[in-house]
């Protein structure tokens, strides 16, 4: 470095103190520093907040409430990771994955058992006239033939109605499902919420070919290269339009993943497409997040907001991003359900929430069965006691106090 580059940057480093002297001054009373020319790391970072604490986008969930009809909980059945919630016809539609019968894991018989409960499903969906009680009304997708892409297993569905039709995106599963097994996504189309779905011949998306095991051994943890971060799997995915293209967000696993200090090393990317059957690209910026599970994106204000949770450093963040590529995090919450199934019949533009407002998620009833719940959440602006006044003059009852 010259001695002109090391002037520059010991100059740029005194305006960024002078500025966050400034700032600490300005801010002192709404942050509580005691003393602006003693600021900590912590004081630091807070100064880089948004200043009116970003509370709009801060929500709390409330406990999980069971579904009644067909989709209430049911023993030896799996039904998990619902796609969002669309309305036709006077009906909420919902899609999602079904088996049936115990898992295994991957120390039993691989080709002829479950090793997972997704494993051996077939797309199902239902219908609510309240978004309480519903009716299962059959297979929307099935398995495909031996030897297709789709043969073993069809799971994890979202749903995207445009220009009058319908669109599927699922993971997929070839073969024997065993450790080093690559998932790939899927898609269907249909006129009609009710099918007939049309199966596309190949898979949207799939892993990036880059990466290299290390011997033979079924071990998904050596390798000789990782690769991309999607080289080993594609999941979750959710295709959004935007922007006059199609938004086709995934989770993506790498191969010989490690462990961060926030949990598994599991990121999102994005594809682009100008159709929605395709054909999609992947982004020269993936991956789009450092963190994260499934895929739980909405629009809001121009952009995209993302649910990022269960994994990574950034888990249990919502984040916001206006060319749907570079996410920063507008809040941290807590208790955020699994596999949502956002409601697409809210008023995305209410306030950036609202989207959350009801859905439905799964839980693991054990863990060989599943069942669909509905979630709920609300906006939180103030924290109080029971009995004690919030700023809008609300009496908070005690029930609320520790959900």
């Amino acid at each position: 470095m010259t001695l002109s580059a090391v002037g520059q940057s010991v100059e740029c480093k005194k305006e960024e103190e002078k500025q966050l002297k400034a700032d600490a001054i300005k801010y002192k009373d709404k942050l509580g520093i005691m003393d602006v020319n003693h600021l900590s790391a912590a004081s630091k970072r807070a100064l880089k907040w948004p200043k009116d604490l970003g509370n709009e986008w801060f929500i709390e969930f409330g406990g999980l409430q069971p579904l009644k009809g067909d989709l209430a909980y049911e023993e030896g059945v799996v039904r998990r990771d619902p796609s969002a919630i669309i309305q036709e016809n006077g009906k909420y539609y919902v899609w999602y994955t079904k088996s049936t019968g115990p898992t295994q894991g991957f120390g039993g018989d691989m080709a002829n058992e479950k090793v997972f409960p997704w494993d051996r499903c077939d797309i199902w969906y239902a219908t609510s006239q309240d978004g309480w009680t519903w009716k299962e009304e059959g297979i929307a997708i099935p398995r495909g033939k031996k030897g297709s892409y789709d043969d073993r297993s069809v799971f994890t569905v979202e749903i995207m109605k445009w220009d009058g039709k319908y669109y599927l995106c699922y993971q997929t599963v070839e073969g024997i499902y065993n450790v080093r097994v690559q998932e790939k996504v899927g898609m269907a189309w249909s006129n009609s919420p009710n099918g007939p779905w049309e199966k596309l011949d190949a898979p949207v998306i799939a892993p990036a070919q880059n990466g290299v095991w290390k011997g033979t051994e079924d071990n998904r943890f050596m390798v000789e290269k990782k690769g991309d971060f999607d080289s080993h799997k594609t999941h979750d995915p959710c295709i959004l339009p935007f922007k006059g293209k199609f938004y086709l967000y995934y989770k993506g696993e790498q191969m010989g993943e490690e462990m961060t200090f926030g949990g598994r090393q599991i990121r999102h990317g994005v594809a682009i497409a100008d159709n929605p059957l395709g054909p999609y690209v992947k982004s020269p910026y993936n991956p789009i997040s450092n963190s994260g599970h499934e895929i739980c994106v909405w629009p809001y204000n121009g952009g995209i907001a993302s649910l990022i949770t269960t994994d990574g450093p950034e888990k249990n963040t919502i984040q916001w991003s206006p060319d749907g590529i570079n996410f920063e995090i507008k809040a941290s919450i807590k208790d955020a359900p699994h596999a949502i199934g956002l409601n697409r019949t809210a008023d995305n533009e209410k306030e950036p929430t609202e989207i959350l407002r009801w859905g439905l998620t799964h839980i693991y009833n054990n863990w060989n069965y599943q069942s669909i719940m509905r979630f709920s959440s609300e906006r939180k602006t103030t924290h109080v006691a029971a009995g004690e006044k919030s700023v809008n003059g609300k009496t908070e009852k005690a029930e609320n106090m520790h959900k």
